[in-house]
């Protein structure tokens, strides 16, 4: 950091297992990439090239590399493996990891429906490739699953070899995990920690409550994912209780100044 702050929490140290940020580029160009990089490399872990911009991405290669650059492993969207699975393509798929040097690979079924020991075979087959991120729910807003449903599938998953599960919520956050206004399903994250690691868990979290919550109940190192860009810096201050969000979270009651009332039109 640039200068000293006590009470700060302990954030977990790249390469990082556990406390990720994984951030979703819709189609970022070279220039933008780097940028982007110069001021947030330290906080990210992971670039998720959204659904299917790499398709029509231009200078994809070069990209890639800015990305591998500052340590930043890069992998497809799920939508792309889907896109390709339901072509026939999977041996296509594998070439075209080769090809880009992709090592982090994303299994999902939000848009397709794929009977659950086949998604699993592909997760078991892709273990050979690279580290496997596998998407757990619907990007269907009226495909609810129950709480036991999304245990059941995690565990599956990642016993199939999944290095984490990702709890669906699409890039605007308002599925899976989350009501269509957005507010989280808290009985639903609640329960599915009953039995599954919250460390093998990335929660999808593009908005800021949404990430304020798991903040809250899993402590700064909580997994988050589907980031904008534009959220990193933000994120990783509210992380560590430099935003309004939580700033109290790490004081320890030591402070001479306290919370503002709620109700008070100055906090």
């Amino acid at each position: 950091m640039n200068f000293n702050l006590t009470q700060i929490p302990a954030r977990t140290q790249k390469p990082r297992s556990y406390g990720l940020t994984m951030v979703m580029d819709k189609g970022m160009s070279v220039y933008e990439a780097r940028n982007f990089c110069s001021v947030a490399a330290p906080h990210v872990d992971l670039v998720k090239l959204g659904f299917g911009t790499s398709f029509v991405t231009p200078n994809l290669r070069e990209k890639i590399a800015v990305y591998k650059e500052h340590g930043i492993p890069v992998y497809f969207g799920g939508t792309l493996f889907e896109a390709f699975i339901i072509r026939n393509q999977f041996e296509d798929y594998i070439q075209l990891l080769q090809e880009y040097e992709i090592d982090y690979i994303e299994v999902s079924d939000g848009s397709i429906t794929i009977p659950h020991s086949e998604k699993c075979g592909y997760i078991e087959k892709l273990t050979k490739y690279g580290t496997v991120l596998s998407e757990v729910g619907s990007k269907d807003e009226t495909n609810i699953f129950p709480p036991y449903k999304w245990i059941e599938l995690m565990r599956a998953e990642l016993n199939a070899g999944a290095s984490y599960v990702i709890a669906e919520a699409r890039e605007s956050g308002n599925v899976g995990l989350y009501r269509s206004s957005g507010e989280v399903r808290q009985g639903l994250v609640q329960e599915i920690l009953t039995q599954i690691p919250d460390e093998k868990i990335i929660w999808e979290a593009p908005q800021k409550s949404q990430q304020l919550y798991f903040l809250e109940l899993l402590g700064c190192n909580a997994n988050l994912g589907n980031l904008a860009p534009s959220e990193v810096i933000p994120l990783e201050a509210m992380r560590v209780g430099l935003r309004g969000d939580t700033f109290h979270l790490y004081l320890n009651g030591c402070s001479r100044f306290k919370r503002p009332p709620k109700n008070n039109p100055a906090s």
